[in-house]
């Protein structure tokens, strides 16, 4: 098994809106993607300054899978709207 996390910082402009239309735009992948096999998209509440605003945790089969996630249309669809309204993204990838 495979996890997948990336934490986003977002905008201040339209924040809570863009927030919102992230994270359902990613909820909706686990439904389009048959290699995605699961995801939890969570928004923050802490108040730290350095607390980032959304976060995901994808579980995928391999690594392989990841690839096939990555590529594929809808998500890349998700991906131009987040880089349209985020400031900065981490990622961290792990085998279980």
């Amino acid at each position: 098994m495979l996890k997948h996390i990336v934490l986003f910082k977002f905008k201040d402009e339209n924040k809570q809106e863009n927030l919102l239309k992230a994270k359902e735009l990613l909820e909706a992948l686990v439904d389009s993607i048959p290699s995605l096999k699961s995801m939890e998209v969570g928004l923050n509440f802490s108040k730290e300054s350095r607390a980032m605003d959304l976060s995901i945790i994808a579980i995928f089969d391999t690594i392989e899978d990841l690839e096939i996630y990555s590529n594929h249309p809808k998500h890349l669809e998700v991906v131009k709207f987040i880089k349209s309204v985020v400031l900065e993204s981490k990622v961290s990838d792990y085998i279980v």
